[in-house]
């Protein structure tokens, strides 16, 4: 055998790793988060508690399993609450789960939107923009970047001038 042989099996045995390793990390679609509803929970001391509910959407093949998420949310541009979730489970392929976190508001943030809320700064909406991640084992974390907008009921009380 000369060294030109083994030269040319070794850039084909290269070739077809290489191909192959290509195939397995296929490039995936970003996972989707949505804000899919929040439940007031029982305050503790100075600080709000809610229940948010996360609406997780895998647009792949493969489902994708998670173990912990971590959010923080913004509203009208201030931090607003933050919360971490044990939580387990998995999102199916093509498919989508609630997951549930809860949050603690501090008095300070809920003062400032109250504030805001007075002034009628709002119009009746809230933006909103949340961000985190969802860990798991065979994928490390996702990252969560959703922004929206929620519309206060119609008929709260008016504003008195």
């Amino acid at each position: 055998m000369s060294i030109n042989w083994i030269a040319r099996c070794l850039l084909f045995i290269c070739a077809v790793f290489t191909l192959s390793g290509c195939s397995l990390f296929q490039r995936s679609e970003p996972v989707q988060v949505m804000l899919a509803g929040i439940e007031p929970l029982p305050s503790e001391g100075l600080e709000l508690r809610m229940l948010v509910k996360l609406r997780v959407q895998n647009p792949n093949d493969k489902p994708i399993e998670f173990n912990g998420v971590f959010i923080e949310m913004d509203m009208q541009g201030k931090r607003f609450a933050s919360g971490v979730s044990a939580a387990t489970g998995s999102v199916p392929r093509y498919g989508e789960t609630v997951v549930n976190v809860p949050v603690s508001i501090s008095a300070l943030s809920l003062v400032q939107q109250a504030i805001g809320a007075a002034r009628d700064e709002f119009r009746g909406r809230l933006a909103y923009r949340l961000r985190g991640k969802i860990s798991g084992p065979s994928f490390g974390s996702v990252r969560i970047n959703s922004s929206g907008e929620l519309t206060l009921p119609a008929d709260m009380p008016e504003r008195t001038q």
